[in-house]
């Protein structure tokens, strides 16, 4: 049986790790924390730590969703108010609840300073950053432009929902898989 995380609270990080050197001047006038925080979104793997708060329900196994994660403090919501709690360990390195709504506080991410990104992340900033600055040639929001020079007509065509589909158009979903699931 597996207790279900029904609440998690990210606080933002103070920095990123740096992008990779080599971009393109299209890809490098992109904003690096937008990248970053779409290759978050898409992994449970943290570079950076940040506070986290989640709230889970239930009984069985809990692990921390998001990874490297340091739970300081566990809590269990009792008469009206939470109250500190100690649990047992699981077999699998998380927590054993018996039952109930409990509130984990502690921190995500690593502490390396500065933070350092693996080559393969990197390469997978590298690839989503040109596919977007690529992409985002043309006339924003238009789907279809017609662009017509003297006697030369030429029309381009995007899908509506590129931005969501360029973690995998671009590659960098397929190098960041080993980071998806904590």
């Amino acid at each position: 049986m597996t207790a279900t995380t029904i609440k998690q609270t990210e606080s933002r990080p103070a920095s990123y790790p740096l992008g990779p050197v080599g971009l393109t001047p299209a890809a490098e006038a992109l904003d690096e924390e937008m990248i970053w925080q779409r290759i978050e979104a898409y992994v449970a793997y943290r570079w950076t730590e940040r506070a986290v708060t989640w709230i889970v329900e239930g009984c069985g196994e809990w692990h921390p969703p998001l990874t490297p994660a340091t739970i300081d403090t566990v809590e269990l919501w009792q008469a009206d108010a939470w109250q500190a709690v100690t649990l047992s360990p699981s077999p699998l390195g998380g927590y054993c609840l018996p039952g109930g709504t409990y509130r984990f506080t502690g921190s995500v991410g690593s502490t390396d300073s500065p933070p350092i990104a693996p080559e393969i992340v990197d390469e997978a900033f590298r690839r989503l950053a040109e596919f977007m600055a690529a992409t985002l040639k043309g006339t924003p929001g238009l789907t279809a432009e017609r662009v017509t020079a003297g006697s030369v007509t030429v029309e381009k065509t995007r899908s509506a929902s590129w931005a969501s589909e360029a973690m995998s158009n671009s590659g960098a979903g397929d190098l960041l898989r080993s980071y998806r699931r904590a």
